[in-house]
């Protein structure tokens, strides 16, 4: 629109004083304790609210909140006046509400109104007048019935409505920070955003009114007394913040409308109401008793639907068709997971042996009350799941003493149980490595090493087709309480088919036992076995831990006890009870021990080889002891021997077992 006054530039002017001031009563400094006695609380008939106040500092939060109070000549009525620009308020409300007396010119205005340049227009007909928001931060508002014409300024006496807020912080949020400066006082207000700007308003909670910014400006309001309000014709019980209203005795139904309650029959006799309550309570237990029951029902057949899904899901079928071959499988291998619930007092956790890499081991007694190790694998997973039959399938065909029995096993789970003979004397790791006392006696040490190479000879050679255990370690050898051994844990071995020598499958094993050649190429064979078990003869000499040793070279263990044995230092690193308790068997296990770990699968022995070198060592120290001189005699005639590179006819340059490369291979397999 076009502008068609001749002077609205004092229109302008005002309403732009207007806007500062109260722009400024927006933006707070410090705070100030709430007012003092003493200070002015009404100005005529306008009430002076806290935070605003007249008079000394104490009696406003800033001077942002600072009024005057006015008596004009003339007139009785005092005004009250926001001295900064000298204009008159009409109303204060803690609410965050003011009302503002601005006077507009008779003459009609006409201005643009735009975000950039907030302008006023005006008519000679106050009634259409409208006032644009002068500030982004701060709302004005006409309310245009309410007016009147000054004939001294020949001007309109507009009220504009004023929104104010706290805006010395952005929200309640950043306010709350600051618990000095914080405005809202009452315990029993709240803080509010506001909508207009940055800033925020105090209100009292709900059932409280009053000044929310003074300390016990927030009262409780009693609702009971506000029937208009707060309508309740029955009994009204006022509570901090609320009120209770409900039905009188007797009567029931709506106690907030009028004649909401209504009389309750009355007409039973006491007799009636115990016959009533007796047959409930009955109606009732037999209720409870009957969903019981059928609860129990439909739980017992959906653990049994359960049960035979996981039978079929765990392959149950290889299961039996093991049971179809032979019948004294049968009486044995299927144990019902009732029956192991109760053996491990539903597996609880004082019943856990411990975990192996393959599942947690639990301690149970059958009812035949024979001591088993149950094992329940951690995660059911398919590949876990494949392994644990792999080991059942494995495990029912092997019958050797220093094997560990498999009684048998229960499919009925999420994952399947396997149930082996207990084996109560722990693993040869924990006899070998323990701590501040001698270790197992080079004589023990030698027996148990013998009866390993005996039992995987057996698993290589004496079954119907070969199984590589494949994780042959310290750990997975048991001993009972003879000290007699039991290899274990067969969740990762293969069979290898009779017209094959080995497979191509997914590396597995335990780092510082793993053979290298296996690693790399992916190809098991029972050399791969054989590696293995000359780590464990390794460890067995030097009472180190193959996967975590490195020698001062930053070799592992298997390449440093190489070249120690190499260059004739093997005292280095041998434990030193072997040395004080073995005689010459010593170095000729240690031969053994380096052929087991060749780089070459091909330069390896078999371990129905090793057995018998271990059986012909071990023979000739027993017969030592008796007959020395004879012992030694038929030791020549029946030692397999495994000498060492180093022998005759073995030039300085080939003297190491590894090249530097194989060495390199080697040491990369085991950390660092």
């Amino acid at each position: 629109m076009s502008e068609m006054a001749t002077s609205p530039s004092a229109l302008h002017m005002q309403a732009v004083a207007l806007g500062a001031a109260v722009f400024l009563l927006s933006c707070l400094a410090s705070a100030q304790q709430p007012p003092a006695p003493g200070c002015l609380d009404k100005c005529g008939d306008i009430n002076i609210t806290y935070p605003f106040g007249v008079g000394g500092a104490h009696c406003f939060r800033d001077k942002s909140f600072q009024l005057e109070c006015n008596v004009v000549v003339n007139n009785s009525h005092p005004r009250l006046i926001m001295p900064a620009y000298n204009q008159q308020l009409l109303s204060l409300s803690p609410d965050g509400e003011a009302l503002a007396a601005l006077d507009i010119q008779h003459e009609a205005y006409y201005y643009n109104c735009n975000a950039s340049h907030p302008t006023a227009s005006a008519s000679s007909q106050p009634n259409n007048m409208t006032f644009a928001t002068l500030n982004k931060s701060t709302v004005y508002r006409f309310p245009v019935s309410t007016y009147r014409f000054n004939a001294t300024t020949n001007s309109y006496v507009v009220p504009v409505a004023l929104d104010w807020a706290i805006r010395d912080v952005h929200n309640c949020s950043a306010a709350k920070l600051n618990a000095t400066n914080y405005a809202c006082r009452s315990a029993n207000s709240k803080c509010s955003d506001t909508t207009d700007g940055a800033g925020y308003r105090c209100r009292c909670s709900g059932g409280y009114e009053g000044n929310p910014y003074l300390h016990a400006g927030c009262q409780d309001i009693d609702e009971c007394q506000r029937t208009n309000e707060y309508p309740c014709f029955g009994n009204c019980i006022n509570m901090p913040g609320g009120f209770s209203c409900s039905c009188p005795p007797g009567t029931r139904g709506n106690p907030t409308i009028k004649s909401g309650c209504v009389k309750t029959n009355q007409g039973l006799t006491t007799g009636s109401i115990i016959g009533i309550g007796v047959g409930s309570g009955a109606g009732l237990l037999v209720m409870a008793l009957g969903a019981a029951f059928l609860t129990r029902n439909i739980k017992n057949r959906k653990a049994r639907i359960l049960r035979q899904k996981f039978f079929k899901q765990n392959r149950g079928h290889l299961l039996e068709q093991l049971v179809s071959q032979n019948a004294d499988i049968a009486e044995r291998m299927i144990i019902p997971l009732a029956e192991l619930e109760k053996a491990t007092n539903n597996f609880d956790e004082s019943r856990e042996l411990g975990g192996g890499g393959h599942g947690t081991v639990y301690k149970g007694i059958l009812s035949d009350l024979h001591v088993v190790a149950i094992k329940k694998s951690k995660v059911a997973v398919q590949r876990e799941i494949d392994e644990f039959i792999n080991e059942v399938a494995i495990l029912s065909q092997i019958n050797h003493r220093n094997v560990v029995k498999l009684f048998g096993c229960c499919l009925e789970t999420e994952v399947p149980l396997l149930v082996y003979e207990f084996i109560s004397n722990g693993t040869l790791y924990d006899h070998l490595h323990v701590e501040g006392q001698p270790s197992l006696p080079w004589e023990y040490r030698l027996r148990i090493a013998t009866e390993t190479a005996r039992a995987l000879a057996y698993l290589h050679s004496a079954v119907s087709f070969p199984i590589i255990h494949r994780d042959i370690k310290s750990h997975n050898i048991l001993l009972d309480v003879s000290l007699t051994t039991k290899v274990s844990d067969f969740g990762a071995s293969r069979c290898i088919p009779a017209e094959q020598n080995g497979v191509t499958t997914a590396i597995q094993g335990t780092l510082g036992y793993l053979d290298p050649m296996y690693y790399y190429t992916g190809r098991l064979t029972e050399k791969s076995d054989v590696f293995s078990f000359g780590v464990v003869l390794i460890e067995l000499l030097t009472r180190k831990k193959p996967y975590s040793y490195r020698s001062p070279q930053d070799d592992s263990l298997v390449a440093h006890f190489t070249a120690l044995l190499t260059h004739d230092n093997l005292s280095d690193i041998l434990d030193p009870q072997v040395k004080e308790e073995g005689g010459k068997e010593v170095n000729e296990v240690a031969v053994l021990a380096v052929a087991c770990v060749k780089l070459k699968a091909d330069e390896r022995p078999t371990m129905r080889q090793v057995e018998m070198t271990l059986e012909t060592v071990r023979s000739s120290l027993l017969r030592q002891e008796l007959v020395p001189s004879v012992a030694a005699e038929e030791s020549k005639e029946k030692h397999v021997s495994w000498s060492y590179p180093v022998s005759e006819g073995t030039s300085i340059e080939s003297s190491r077992q590894y090249s530097n490369d194989e060495e390199y291979l080697l040491s990369s397999r085991y950390p660092r």
